[in-house]
């Protein structure tokens, strides 16, 4: 760890557009804010988006941004949970409010068709390559980060309080937030009063923003199966114990608990992603190996789940013959709680965004499918912080029109195709964070 307070003579020239006077209102704010994006912050996105970095291993990134941010005067500490970032901005007396951006990518090879594409590959955690891609828009939260800085660094005279801008490894992994926490971020620098995050939405159109009032994501837990067998020859079943068999007995059965289990008027999903066992066409195998994702809306539905999934996964390897010395063992190596927005703050922010942005602008919350977020852990309840998560429109509503007329699908978030409309995602980005800082942290 070390504080940063110098930065490469480039980024200080680039921030030197920062320095305009302030602004009376949003319209002013927008200028200044698109100005920003023609100067710096198109390159800057462009950057990241051909640089991605896996989760936990963004170091460039992760140095970008520390430069960035220290060369707006801001006070800079690296390797907080690892690769994290967080940028602190004392101005006064008022709140403490936290901003939050992810940096991670993914493991996935790009085929957006992009002219910035990356073609980047990096060697993960496994020791395994990847290609990696930013299929998930992080590239916008951080590049939208340094669009907020600038303008607050700018606009000193018209808020009071301390900011503190946390750059987060690792939310594809929702391991990142945790990290940081354990890493001491509330008693190194200071418990927020106010949490704030946004993610941009490529399944909503452009110049939208949408909050909750409750519920913003669903919980999401990484379950690990491992089956066991005794190997034998193709020919000789009986002569061993088919891991292959049995799991695909536990595949079938695992449905049964959203189906018949789960109250259903509880959303609740779990489904197997990954199925590997086996060498040889003609070799009964000593193991097999399932990795689940599973998805609740509230924390007594997850634990039902999970709790679920173990008996059945364990009791049909011992309806199997599988002896006692040789259970199925089930282990959860990921996991994030619901993110819920605090419903006060996410009434009195969604009416700034209606107030500044524009009626226009806000879209009522629909909870389209069951995304999941570690945001969650910096608003968690025994921490007592208010958070507030929103969502930022990031495809035209053009490609909406076009597919509903038969033509390509809207790519979804993690596909290869992913696609969003930078310039609007972060500008609409930067003018959401900056309102809502206003709010909360009026000027003396």
């Amino acid at each position: 760890m070390r504080l940063i307070r110098t930065a490469t003579a480039a980024i200080a020239l680039a921030t030197a557009a920062a320095a305009t006077p302030t602004m009376a209102d949003d319209h002013d704010i927008a200028q200044a804010v698109e100005a920003d994006y023609d100067a710096h912050l198109e390159d800057l996105f462009v950057h990241f988006h051909r640089n991605p970095e896996l989760s936990f291993l963004e170091h460039n990134t992760a140095k970008r941004m520390a430069a960035e941010l220290a060369a707006l005067g801001v006070e800079v500490t690296e390797n907080v949970g690892g690769t994290g970032v967080v940028g602190m901005v004392r101005n006064g007396e008022g709140p403490l409010i936290l901003l939050r951006a992810d940096m991670d990518g993914l493991p996935v090879e790009e085929k957006s068709g992009l002219e910035y594409a990356s073609t980047a590959k990096q060697v993960g955690q496994d020791g395994q390559e990847y290609f990696v891609m930013h299929a998930c828009g992080h590239d916008v939260h951080i590049t939208s980060m340094i669009g907020t800085a600038r303008r607050l660094m700018a606009m000193k005279d018209q808020w009071s309080g301390t900011l503190m801008f946390v750059v987060q490894p690792a939310e594809e992994r929702v391991g990142g937030a945790k990290a940081m926490l354990e890493d001491g971020l509330y008693e190194r620098f200071g418990k927020p009063d106010y949490a704030l995050a946004f993610h941009v939405n490529s399944g909503m159109e452009t110049g939208r923003i949408s909050a909750s009032e409750g519920i913003q994501y669903s919980s999401a837990d990484s379950v690990d199966i491992i089956v066991p067998g005794v190997g034998a020859h193709g020919a000789s079943p009986h002569r061993g114990k088919d891991p292959v068999y049995i799991a695909s007995q536990i595949v079938t059965a695992l449905q049964s608990i959203v189906s018949r289990e789960v109250q259903p008027l509880k959303p609740a999903v779990i489904t197997v992603g990954s199925f590997h066992s086996g060498s040889k066409h003609n070799i009964i195998s000593d193991q097999a190996a399932l990795q689940l994702t599973v998805r609740a809306n509230d924390e007594e539905t997850r634990a039902q789940l999970l709790a679920a999934i173990e008996r059945i996964a364990v009791g049909i390897g011992k309806a199997h013959g599988l002896p006692d010395d040789l259970p199925v063992q089930v282990s959860v190596s990921e996991g994030t709680p619901v993110t819920n927005n605090d419903p006060e703050l996410a009434r009195r922010l969604n009416a700034v965004m209606k107030r500044d942005l524009g009626e226009d602008v806000f879209k009522p919350w629909e909870q389209k499918g069951m995304g999941a977020e570690d945001f969650s852990y910096f608003v968690a309840e025994e921490l007592d912080v208010p958070g507030y998560y929103f969502s930022v429109g990031g495809t035209p509503q053009a490609a909406f029109d076009a597919e509903e007329a038969g033509g390509p699908a809207v790519p979804s978030h993690h596909s290869p195709l992913f696609k969003v409309e930078p310039r609007e995602s972060v500008t609409l980005g930067t003018r959401a964070m900056i309102a809502a800082v206003l709010d909360l942290a009026p000027a003396e």
